[in-house]
C-alpha cells in the first residue's frame, strides 16, 4: 500500500496530503482579512511557497489551482500578482471564479495539486 503523508491533520483537514508524488493543498486564505485583494492574495501565495517547500517542490511544478473570490471584479488585481508570481511557461490549469466564503472579510481563497 501506498504511503499517505498528512502535514497537520486536524479534525476537518490537513494543512497538505502528499501520494504517489503529488502534493495537495487546502484551499489556502489570507490570516490578515484587514489586508485588500492585493494583499491577501500575496499572502496566500507566500504560504503556498512555504507549504510547497515543506514537501520538496515549488511553483514551478504546479498542476492544478482553483481559486475563488468574493468579487469577480477582483479578477484582474489578484491575477497581477498571481501571473508575478507564477515562472514564465509554468502556468497550471486553473479555475477562477466568485463565491461566498467561509468568513466575509475573506477575499480570494487558492487550493493548489502539484508534483514533486
Amino acid at each position: 500500500m501506498s504511503r499517505i503523508i498528512r502535514t497537520e491533520p486536524g479534525k476537518i483537514l490537513a494543512k497538505a496530503v502528499e501520494h504517489h508524488g503529488f502534493v495537495y493543498l487546502p484551499g489556502i486564505t489570507a490570516q490578515d482579512t484587514g489586508k485588500d485583494i492585493k494583499g491577501q492574495t500575496a499572502e496566500v501565495l507566500a504560504q503556498i511557497d512555504a507549504m510547497l517547500e515543506t514537501h520538496g517542490t515549488d511553483k514551478t511544478r504546479l498542476l492544478q489551482a482553483q481559486i475563488w473570490l468574493k468579487h469577480i471584479s477582483d479578477r484582474p488585481a489578484m491575477n497581477e500578482l498571481w501571473s508575478a508570481w507564477l515562472p514564465e511557461g509554468m502556468a497550471p490549469v486553473r479555475a477562477c471564479v466568485q463565491a461566498e466564503l467561509a468568513d466575509p472579510k475573506l477575499l480570494v481563497e487558492i487550493m493548489i495539486t502539484a508534483c514533486k
